[in-house]
């Protein structure tokens, strides 16, 4: 899926003509290029087919988590309901230096996941953990240096410097702009395409005269 929607921003960069649009696909396309770096390789067919068989039922992905942290530790709270019922081998959290990820399986007739690669720093593999709690899985990242953390992954750092310098700008029409990246490089699929339909019916515009256009 990554990797289509960089295809198309590489085919939108090369008919954009507007310095404004073109920055715009660009921050775009690195930071998709970023996301499929730090994906994890994919794990051999055999090997994925017999996971996938030994699962049963159908995997969900986990997007909602909280988070805090102290000296020692990263916290990550996973709302399951009903979890603590499971044998403790159906919870699974792998660790390495930069990532982790989590295997519920058949809770309630289906396997949940949750993935966390580049972290903000590096933690201690063997002094991670998960635990159990009632209708939670709790995942402790052991800090390898007691410093704090000011969100857990690389990408979500580099996301907000970007934000924060694109919105220390005092022209009202840049403002804008910025606006519209941040909704590009969230936005689903639908989003990216209203917009690219904006850009392209404001551009026929102003190619025809009807209206000035700043981008």
């Amino acid at each position: 899926q990554l990797q289509k929607d960089l295809e198309e921003v590489k085919k939108l960069l090369t008919n954009a003509t507007r310095k404004r649009v073109r920055d715009v696909l660009v921050a775009e396309k690195q930071k998709l290029e970023l996301e499929i770096k730090n994906q994890p390789p994919p794990k051999p067919k055999d090997v994925a087919e017999e996971e996938k068989s030994s699962l049963g039922g159908y995997t969900v992905k986990i997007n909602n988590y909280g988070w805090d942290q102290s000296d020692k530790f990263v916290k990550i709270y996973i709302s399951l309901n009903g979890v603590q019922k499971l044998p403790a081998e159906n919870v699974q959290v792998n660790f390495t230096e930069r990532s982790f990820d989590l295997l519920v399986k058949n809770l309630n007739g289906k396997n949940y996941t949750m993935t966390f690669n580049n972290l903000l720093k590096p933690i201690s593999v063997e002094g991670s953990s998960r635990k159990v709690k009632t209708d939670m899985v709790l995942v402790m990242c052991k800090k390898k240096r007691e410093e704090k953390w000011d969100c857990l992954t690389q990408v979500e750092k580099e996301s907000k410097e970007k934000e924060k310098a694109a919105y220390d700008t005092a022209d009202p029409s840049e403002g804008l702009m910025n606006i519209l990246k941040k909704m590009y490089a969230e936005g689903d699929d639908e989003m990216k395409r209203t917009i690219n339909k904006a850009w392209v019916e404001s551009r026929e515009k102003q190619y025809k005269g009807d209206i000035p256009m700043d981008i």
